[in-house]
């Protein structure tokens, strides 16, 4: 696995870490993290040894979205800039996380801010430290949340309190990001990245292709009718039950025994 600039990728077994690595800028994207970005999610989706991707940042933030100081000379891009890069950085980097094949974590170690917090909720599973936050700050410079964050947010929260939290930019706490649905689990700030991981590991011993396939009929159910749904999973099911892993799991549970996934 190559290094990068902008990112880190620790492995550790079925499991891998990616980090947004700029610490002192409180992890916010630049122009190589949002690259590097797609390279390294594209990497680890198509590696397969990886079953299950945790994504968290180095020091005491998740991410504080785009870093408004990059540009040298001050101000802000250009609005051609702002939609090239939104719609050939951005945009690939969270569709990497949404697309994906298997399944991805978002650890939110500490503040979530900006398009940071379109990447966390593209993920299947969010969790967060006890005094982490969540926090939608465009409005207060006359900006609209962008990089997917109306649409993921939406979905998440219904369009109400998504309005009112892109709005009045309220910094969502922890416990009230898990009452709203927007959020697995909470865990302990001292334990933090050992609850997540070992989430992880509990998840990459099940079933890829259960995984893969749930995926897969939960995004289709969110845009088809009933009647469509059961076809689409008619469909994903036939995938699942003609395959080695399926036969051989009934075999092992009759035998009364583990059965180790392959996979296919």
């Amino acid at each position: 696995m190559p290094e990068f600039e902008s990112l880190l990728i620790e492995k550790e077994g079925a499991v891998a870490h990616l980090k947004f690595n700029r610490p002192d800028k409180l992890n916010t994207f630049n122009a190589i993290m949002r690259r590097e970005f797609v390279d390294a999610a594209r990497q680890l989706n198509l590696d397969d040894t990886v079953r299950v991707v945790i994504l968290s940042g180095v020091g005491r933030a998740f991410g504080a979205g785009a870093d408004l100081s990059e540009n040298p000379e001050g101000g802000l891009e250009s609005g051609e800039e702002v939609v090239d890069s939104l719609n050939y950085e951005f945009k690939p980097g969270v569709l990497a996380i949404a697309n994906s094949p298997k399944p991805w974590i978002a650890a939110i170690n500490g503040p979530c801010a900006g398009i940071s917090y379109s990447y966390a909720m593209a993920c299947d599973m969010v969790v967060m430290a006890e005094d982490a936050f969540l926090y939608q700050p465009f409005a207060s410079i006359g900006l609209i949340p962008d990089g997917g964050s109306t649409w993921l947010l939406s979905k998440l929260v219904g369009n109400r309190r998504a309005f009112e939290l892109m709005i009045f930019g309220e910094k969502l706490d922890a416990q009230k990001a898990l009452e709203w649905g927007m959020i697995n689990r909470i865990f302990p700030n001292t334990q933090f990245m050992a609850s997540a991981t070992a989430l992880a590991e509990d998840l990459a011993n099940r079933s890829p292709l259960a995984i893969r396939y749930t995926k897969e009929a939960l995004k289709a159910a969110s845009t088809v009718s009933l009647d469509e749904a059961i076809s689409v999973e008619a469909d994903l099911q036939k995938i699942c039950i003609t395959s080695l892993d399926c036969r051989e799991a009934v075999t092992a549970f009759l035998e009364k025994r583990d059965y180790q996934w392959q996979g296919r």
